[in-house]
Protein backbone atom coordinates (compact mmCIF):
# COMPACT_ATOMS: atom_id res chain seq x y z
CA UNK A 1 0.00 0.00 0.00
CA UNK A 2 1.42 3.37 -1.12
CA UNK A 3 2.23 5.97 1.82
CA UNK A 4 -0.05 9.08 2.26
CA UNK A 5 2.89 11.90 1.44
CA UNK A 6 4.45 13.96 4.37
CA UNK A 7 6.77 17.03 3.03
CA UNK A 8 7.97 17.51 6.83
CA UNK A 9 9.72 13.60 6.29
CA UNK A 10 10.31 14.16 2.58
CA UNK A 11 11.81 17.29 3.12
CA UNK A 12 14.74 15.98 5.63
CA UNK A 13 16.64 15.04 2.62
CA UNK A 14 16.07 17.79 0.14
CA UNK A 15 17.21 20.41 3.07
CA UNK A 16 20.59 18.72 3.55
CA UNK A 17 20.84 18.38 -0.21
CA UNK A 18 20.24 21.75 -0.50
CA UNK A 19 22.86 23.11 1.99
CA UNK A 20 25.39 21.22 0.41
CA UNK A 21 24.60 22.47 -3.15
CA UNK A 22 24.79 26.22 -1.29
CA UNK A 23 28.06 25.35 0.75
CA UNK A 24 29.60 23.98 -2.73
CA UNK A 25 28.93 27.36 -4.55
CA UNK A 26 30.48 29.21 -1.35
CA UNK A 27 27.27 30.85 -0.36
CA UNK A 28 27.32 28.86 3.02
CA UNK A 29 30.54 30.17 5.17
CA UNK A 30 29.11 29.46 8.45
CA UNK A 31 28.45 26.63 10.39
CA UNK A 32 25.45 28.32 11.97
CA UNK A 33 23.72 29.70 8.74
CA UNK A 34 23.54 26.04 7.75
CA UNK A 35 22.05 24.46 10.51
CA UNK A 36 19.11 27.47 9.58
CA UNK A 37 19.15 26.22 6.18
CA UNK A 38 18.82 22.32 7.56
CA UNK A 39 16.66 22.76 9.95
CA UNK A 40 13.93 25.41 8.29
CA UNK A 41 11.45 24.16 6.05
CA UNK A 42 10.93 26.31 3.49
CA UNK A 43 7.76 24.17 1.82
CA UNK A 44 5.85 25.72 4.73
CA UNK A 45 6.45 29.17 3.57
CA UNK A 46 5.46 28.55 -0.16
CA UNK A 47 2.28 26.32 -0.26
CA UNK A 48 2.25 27.54 -3.78
CA UNK A 49 3.68 29.59 -6.52
CA UNK A 50 4.08 30.19 -10.38
CA UNK A 51 7.02 29.19 -11.93
CA UNK A 52 7.89 30.21 -15.99
CA UNK A 53 6.87 28.34 -18.60
CA UNK A 54 9.48 26.73 -21.31
CA UNK A 55 7.46 28.97 -23.94
CA UNK A 56 6.06 32.73 -24.24
CA UNK A 57 2.18 32.42 -25.42
CA UNK A 58 1.56 33.57 -29.06
CA UNK A 59 1.69 37.67 -27.80
CA UNK A 60 5.37 36.52 -26.19
CA UNK A 61 3.77 37.05 -22.85
CA UNK A 62 5.37 34.57 -20.00
CA UNK A 63 3.29 31.74 -19.03
CA UNK A 64 3.07 31.06 -15.42
CA UNK A 65 2.16 27.55 -14.07
CA UNK A 66 0.86 27.50 -10.62
CA UNK A 67 2.67 24.47 -8.50
CA UNK A 68 0.68 23.38 -5.29
CA UNK A 69 0.96 20.02 -3.75
CA UNK A 70 -2.17 18.95 -4.94
CA UNK A 71 -1.41 19.87 -8.77
CA UNK A 72 2.13 18.53 -8.64
CA UNK A 73 3.62 16.95 -5.37
CA UNK A 74 7.15 15.81 -6.16
CA UNK A 75 7.47 19.18 -8.44
CA UNK A 76 6.26 21.31 -5.66
CA UNK A 77 8.79 20.16 -3.32
CA UNK A 78 11.60 19.92 -5.10
CA UNK A 79 10.77 23.73 -6.81
CA UNK A 80 10.61 24.13 -2.70
CA UNK A 81 13.80 22.99 -2.07
CA UNK A 82 15.73 24.35 -5.23
CA UNK A 83 18.05 27.35 -5.29
CA UNK A 84 15.44 29.23 -7.20
CA UNK A 85 12.77 32.49 -6.68
CA UNK A 86 9.23 31.00 -6.27
CA UNK A 87 6.17 33.83 -7.33
CA UNK A 88 3.55 33.74 -5.15
CA UNK A 89 1.67 36.93 -6.09
CA UNK A 90 1.08 39.15 -9.20
CA UNK A 91 0.28 42.48 -9.46
CA UNK A 92 -0.68 43.07 -5.53
CA UNK A 93 -3.32 40.37 -6.13
CA UNK A 94 -3.30 37.06 -4.07
CA UNK A 95 -4.05 33.60 -5.89
CA UNK A 96 -6.60 31.15 -5.06
CA UNK A 97 -4.06 28.45 -4.24
CA UNK A 98 -7.62 26.27 -4.17
CA UNK A 99 -8.70 26.46 -7.63
CA UNK A 100 -5.19 28.75 -9.46
CA UNK A 101 -4.64 29.25 -12.84
CA UNK A 102 -2.09 29.69 -15.52
CA UNK A 103 -0.95 33.47 -15.93
CA UNK A 104 0.04 34.89 -18.79
CA UNK A 105 1.79 37.98 -18.34
CA UNK A 106 1.77 40.25 -15.27
CA UNK A 107 4.25 41.93 -13.02
CA UNK A 108 5.54 39.58 -9.98
CA UNK A 109 4.77 41.90 -7.19
CA UNK A 110 6.11 39.06 -3.97
CA UNK A 111 8.00 36.29 -4.13
CA UNK A 112 10.12 33.72 -2.16
CA UNK A 113 13.88 34.92 -3.08
CA UNK A 114 16.16 31.92 -4.21
CA UNK A 115 17.58 30.69 -1.13
CA UNK A 116 21.37 31.50 -2.07
CA UNK A 117 20.71 35.37 -2.00
CA UNK A 118 18.62 35.08 1.08
CA UNK A 119 21.59 33.72 2.95
CA UNK A 120 23.62 36.40 0.80
CA UNK A 121 21.58 39.15 2.27
CA UNK A 122 22.00 38.08 5.68
CA UNK A 123 25.61 37.32 5.80
CA UNK A 124 26.47 40.58 3.81
CA UNK A 125 24.52 42.51 6.36
CA UNK A 126 27.48 40.96 8.71
CA UNK A 127 24.52 39.46 10.88
CA UNK A 128 25.65 37.99 14.00
CA UNK A 129 24.78 36.03 17.65
CA UNK A 130 23.57 39.06 19.50
CA UNK A 131 22.15 41.45 17.05
CA UNK A 132 19.03 42.76 16.70
CA UNK A 133 17.42 42.74 13.22
CA UNK A 134 14.68 44.42 11.18
CA UNK A 135 13.85 43.41 8.15
CA UNK A 136 11.67 44.87 5.45
CA UNK A 137 9.55 43.19 3.57
CA UNK A 138 8.31 39.79 5.10
CA UNK A 139 7.12 38.06 1.65
CA UNK A 140 6.25 34.64 2.29
CA UNK A 141 8.58 34.59 5.49
CA UNK A 142 11.06 32.42 4.86
CA UNK A 143 13.77 34.72 5.00
CA UNK A 144 12.52 35.67 8.50
CA UNK A 145 12.18 32.25 9.69
CA UNK A 146 16.11 31.97 8.72
CA UNK A 147 16.89 35.30 11.11
CA UNK A 148 15.08 33.41 13.91
CA UNK A 149 16.95 30.33 13.57
CA UNK A 150 20.34 31.61 13.61
CA UNK A 151 19.11 34.91 16.04
CA UNK A 152 16.14 34.14 18.17
CA UNK A 153 12.88 35.18 17.40
CA UNK A 154 12.76 37.76 20.47
CA UNK A 155 15.77 39.03 18.34
CA UNK A 156 14.15 39.91 14.86
CA UNK A 157 11.55 42.13 13.69
CA UNK A 158 9.98 42.14 10.10
CA UNK A 159 7.63 44.42 8.16
CA UNK A 160 5.41 44.00 5.13
CA UNK A 161 2.93 46.26 3.45
CA UNK A 162 0.60 43.90 1.89
CA UNK A 163 -1.96 42.27 4.59
CA UNK A 164 -2.77 39.14 3.00
CA UNK A 165 0.87 38.49 2.37
CA UNK A 166 1.56 39.16 6.12
CA UNK A 167 -1.02 37.10 7.19
CA UNK A 168 -0.07 34.01 5.58
CA UNK A 169 3.70 34.06 6.73
CA UNK A 170 2.49 34.86 10.26
CA UNK A 171 0.48 31.93 9.83
CA UNK A 172 3.62 29.81 8.62
CA UNK A 173 6.00 31.56 11.46
CA UNK A 174 3.73 30.83 14.27
CA UNK A 175 3.03 27.28 12.74
CA UNK A 176 7.01 26.46 12.58
CA UNK A 177 7.54 27.92 15.79
CA UNK A 178 8.83 31.14 15.39
CA UNK A 179 7.52 34.28 16.83
CA UNK A 180 9.22 37.46 15.28
CA UNK A 181 7.78 40.73 16.05
CA UNK A 182 5.58 41.50 12.96
CA UNK A 183 3.94 44.55 11.62
CA UNK A 184 1.75 45.68 8.66
CA UNK A 185 3.71 48.78 7.41
CA UNK A 186 5.36 51.10 4.87
CA UNK A 187 9.23 50.05 5.60
CA UNK A 188 10.20 53.41 4.07
CA UNK A 189 9.06 54.01 7.98
CA UNK A 190 10.66 51.49 9.52
CA UNK A 191 9.62 49.98 12.63
CA UNK A 192 9.76 52.33 15.99
CA UNK A 193 8.46 50.25 18.50
CA UNK A 194 11.22 48.12 18.48
CA UNK A 195 14.50 50.64 17.40
CA UNK A 196 17.16 50.94 17.86
CA UNK A 197 18.76 47.94 15.29
CA UNK A 198 22.49 46.25 14.96
CA UNK A 199 20.89 45.74 11.71
CA UNK A 200 18.42 46.68 9.17
CA UNK A 201 18.13 44.84 5.51
CA UNK A 202 15.53 45.41 3.16
CA UNK A 203 14.30 42.68 0.76
CA UNK A 204 12.75 45.09 -1.51
CA UNK A 205 14.57 47.93 -3.64
CA UNK A 206 14.05 51.56 -3.08
CA UNK A 207 15.23 54.87 -5.47
CA UNK A 208 17.27 55.89 -2.29
CA UNK A 209 17.84 55.21 1.28
CA UNK A 210 14.72 56.16 3.06
CA UNK A 211 15.64 58.29 6.33
CA UNK A 212 14.29 57.10 8.96
CA UNK A 213 16.22 54.01 8.59
CA UNK A 214 18.92 55.95 9.76
CA UNK A 215 17.45 57.56 12.78
CA UNK A 216 16.43 53.84 13.91
CA UNK A 217 19.73 51.80 13.31
CA UNK A 218 21.88 52.38 16.38
CA UNK A 219 25.39 54.33 15.55
CA UNK A 220 28.05 51.66 14.71
CA UNK A 221 24.80 50.01 13.34
CA UNK A 222 24.63 49.01 9.70
CA UNK A 223 21.94 49.16 6.47
CA UNK A 224 21.81 46.71 3.60
CA UNK A 225 19.79 48.31 1.24
CA UNK A 226 19.01 47.22 -2.29
CA UNK A 227 18.57 50.68 -4.56
CA UNK A 228 17.01 50.65 -8.01
CA UNK A 229 15.23 53.30 -10.09
CA UNK A 230 12.31 53.43 -13.43
CA UNK A 231 15.24 52.11 -15.82
CA UNK A 232 15.62 49.35 -13.40
CA UNK A 233 19.15 49.65 -12.59
CA UNK A 234 19.98 48.43 -9.66
CA UNK A 235 22.75 48.26 -6.85
CA UNK A 236 23.05 46.92 -2.88
CA UNK A 237 24.62 49.10 -0.39
CA UNK A 238 25.86 48.20 3.00
CA UNK A 239 26.14 51.05 5.11
CA UNK A 240 27.37 52.12 8.19
CA UNK A 241 25.38 54.68 10.49
CA UNK A 242 27.42 57.48 12.36
CA UNK A 243 26.70 59.13 16.03
CA UNK A 244 25.29 61.90 13.70
CA UNK A 245 22.51 59.98 12.17
CA UNK A 246 24.88 60.46 8.66
CA UNK A 247 25.86 57.65 6.87
CA UNK A 248 28.57 56.18 4.14
CA UNK A 249 29.19 52.50 2.78
CA UNK A 250 30.50 51.37 -0.69
CA UNK A 251 28.52 49.49 -3.59
CA UNK A 252 28.32 45.74 -3.17
CA UNK A 253 29.77 43.93 -6.00
CA UNK A 254 27.11 41.60 -7.91
CA UNK A 255 24.11 41.60 -10.49
CA UNK A 256 21.38 41.70 -8.16
CA UNK A 257 17.93 43.38 -8.16
CA UNK A 258 14.71 43.17 -5.98
CA UNK A 259 11.32 44.09 -6.53
CA UNK A 260 10.46 47.50 -6.03
CA UNK A 261 9.08 48.75 -2.93
CA UNK A 262 5.29 49.58 -3.94
CA UNK A 263 5.42 53.07 -3.40
CA UNK A 264 8.62 52.85 -5.71
CA UNK A 265 7.72 51.64 -8.75
CA UNK A 266 7.26 53.38 -11.74
CA UNK A 267 4.11 54.85 -12.26
CA UNK A 268 2.38 53.99 -16.13
CA UNK A 269 3.80 55.98 -19.23
CA UNK A 270 1.26 55.32 -21.37
CA UNK A 271 1.54 54.85 -25.31
CA UNK A 272 5.02 55.85 -26.25
CA UNK A 273 4.01 56.94 -29.70
CA UNK A 274 1.94 59.61 -28.02
CA UNK A 275 5.53 61.02 -26.54
CA UNK A 276 7.35 60.60 -29.96
CA UNK A 277 4.76 62.83 -31.56
CA UNK A 278 6.04 65.29 -29.26
CA UNK A 279 9.61 65.26 -30.19
CA UNK A 280 11.22 67.31 -32.28
CA UNK A 281 12.37 66.66 -36.28
CA UNK A 282 15.69 67.40 -35.73
CA UNK A 283 18.11 64.58 -35.30
CA UNK A 284 21.88 63.73 -34.25
CA UNK A 285 24.27 60.96 -34.28
CA UNK A 286 24.47 59.55 -30.43
CA UNK A 287 27.13 59.51 -29.02
CA UNK A 288 27.17 56.06 -27.05
CA UNK A 289 24.52 53.15 -28.44
CA UNK A 290 21.90 52.25 -26.03
CA UNK A 291 23.89 48.65 -25.86
CA UNK A 292 25.93 50.81 -23.24
CA UNK A 293 23.36 50.22 -20.78
CA UNK A 294 20.58 47.17 -22.65
CA UNK A 295 23.38 44.48 -22.61
CA UNK A 296 23.11 41.72 -20.88
CA UNK A 297 26.99 42.62 -19.39
CA UNK A 298 27.21 43.24 -15.56
CA UNK A 299 29.01 46.59 -16.57
CA UNK A 300 25.45 47.32 -18.80
CA UNK A 301 24.13 46.65 -15.46
CA UNK A 302 26.12 48.39 -13.03
CA UNK A 303 26.58 51.51 -15.69
CA UNK A 304 22.56 51.27 -16.03
CA UNK A 305 22.68 52.20 -12.37
CA UNK A 306 24.56 55.12 -12.42
CA UNK A 307 22.68 56.31 -15.50
CA UNK A 308 19.69 56.80 -14.06
CA UNK A 309 21.07 59.06 -11.30
CA UNK A 310 21.16 61.91 -14.24
CA UNK A 311 17.42 61.15 -15.79
CA UNK A 312 15.87 59.74 -12.09
CA UNK A 313 12.31 59.92 -13.68
CA UNK A 314 12.93 58.91 -17.19
CA UNK A 315 11.75 54.88 -18.21
CA UNK A 316 12.59 52.65 -21.20
CA UNK A 317 10.98 51.09 -23.83
CA UNK A 318 12.28 49.19 -26.68
CA UNK A 319 9.39 48.68 -29.36
CA UNK A 320 10.12 47.78 -33.07
CA UNK A 321 13.85 48.17 -32.45
CA UNK A 322 13.33 51.89 -31.57
CA UNK A 323 14.48 52.23 -27.94
CA UNK A 324 12.18 55.45 -26.24
CA UNK A 325 13.06 56.97 -23.25
CA UNK A 326 9.98 58.65 -21.75
CA UNK A 327 10.07 60.88 -18.31
CA UNK A 328 6.79 61.38 -17.20
CA UNK A 329 7.76 64.07 -14.52
CA UNK A 330 8.76 67.03 -16.94
CA UNK A 331 7.45 65.57 -19.77
CA UNK A 332 10.92 64.99 -21.35
CA UNK A 333 11.31 62.39 -24.34
CA UNK A 334 14.10 61.12 -26.78
CA UNK A 335 14.24 58.49 -29.29
CA UNK A 336 16.91 56.48 -30.47
CA UNK A 337 16.77 54.44 -33.60
CA UNK A 338 19.45 52.75 -35.56
CA UNK A 339 20.22 53.25 -39.47
CA UNK A 340 22.45 49.63 -39.06
CA UNK A 341 25.85 51.97 -38.97
CA UNK A 342 24.84 54.34 -36.11
CA UNK A 343 22.06 55.41 -33.73
CA UNK A 344 20.19 58.50 -34.18
CA UNK A 345 18.55 60.68 -31.40
CA UNK A 346 15.29 62.69 -31.22
CA UNK A 347 14.83 64.47 -28.03
CA UNK A 348 12.03 66.99 -26.80
CA UNK A 349 10.81 68.13 -23.51
CA UNK A 350 13.12 70.21 -20.81
CA UNK A 351 15.55 67.92 -19.86
CA UNK A 352 17.61 65.84 -22.81
CA UNK A 353 17.49 62.43 -21.12
CA UNK A 354 19.92 60.70 -24.04
CA UNK A 355 22.37 63.68 -23.45
CA UNK A 356 21.99 63.98 -19.37
CA UNK A 357 22.75 59.46 -19.92
CA UNK A 358 25.62 60.41 -22.35
CA UNK A 359 27.93 62.83 -19.71
CA UNK A 360 27.32 59.77 -17.40
CA UNK A 361 28.87 57.31 -19.70
CA UNK A 362 31.46 60.02 -20.91
CA UNK A 363 32.74 60.50 -17.61
CA UNK A 364 32.46 56.31 -16.66
CA UNK A 365 35.23 55.77 -19.58
CA UNK A 366 37.39 58.93 -18.49
CA UNK A 367 37.77 57.27 -14.83
CA UNK A 368 38.57 53.93 -16.73
CA UNK A 369 35.09 52.37 -16.51
CA UNK A 370 35.26 51.31 -12.73
CA UNK A 371 33.59 48.59 -11.16
CA UNK A 372 30.71 49.06 -8.42
CA UNK A 373 32.80 48.59 -5.71
CA UNK A 374 35.04 51.38 -5.70
CA UNK A 375 31.60 53.84 -5.20
CA UNK A 376 30.78 54.87 -2.17
CA UNK A 377 27.06 56.46 -1.12
CA UNK A 378 26.93 59.39 1.44
CA UNK A 379 23.75 60.26 2.93
CA UNK A 380 23.45 63.43 5.08
CA UNK A 381 21.27 66.28 5.70
CA UNK A 382 19.05 64.54 3.43
CA UNK A 383 20.94 64.59 0.52
CA UNK A 384 22.22 61.54 -1.05
CA UNK A 385 25.12 61.09 -3.49
CA UNK A 386 27.13 58.15 -4.94
CA UNK A 387 31.02 59.20 -5.07
CA UNK A 388 34.34 58.10 -7.12
CA UNK A 389 37.51 59.54 -7.03
CA UNK A 390 37.57 60.09 -10.53
CA UNK A 391 33.53 61.03 -11.14
CA UNK A 392 31.84 63.92 -10.44
CA UNK A 393 29.11 63.14 -7.63
CA UNK A 394 25.71 61.67 -8.50
CA UNK A 395 22.85 62.70 -6.71
CA UNK A 396 20.17 60.13 -5.45
CA UNK A 397 16.54 61.45 -5.99
CA UNK A 398 15.00 62.57 -3.14
CA UNK A 399 13.78 60.16 -0.89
Amino acid sequence: MKMPADPDTDSVRLREAMADQLAQENVLHDATWRAAVEEVPRHHFVPGFYLPGDQPDEYGLTVWEPITAELDYGKWLAAAYSDTTLITQFDGDEPNWKDPAVRHGGAPSSSSTLPSLVLRMWTDAEVVEGHTVLEIGTGTGYSTALACERLGSSHVASVEIDSSRLEAAANALYGCGYFPTLALADGSYGYWPEAWYDRIVTTCSFRAVPPALLTQARPGGKILLPLSGWLYGSARVLLTVAEDGTAEGSLLPGTISFMPARKHAPPAFGNPADWAAGLTEETRSAKHSPERITAVTEEAFHLRFLAQTAVPDAQMITIGGAVHLIDVVTGSAATLTSNGRVWEVREGGPARLWMRIEQVIDAFDAAGRPNPETFSLHVYNGGQHLRHPQMPGLPLPRP
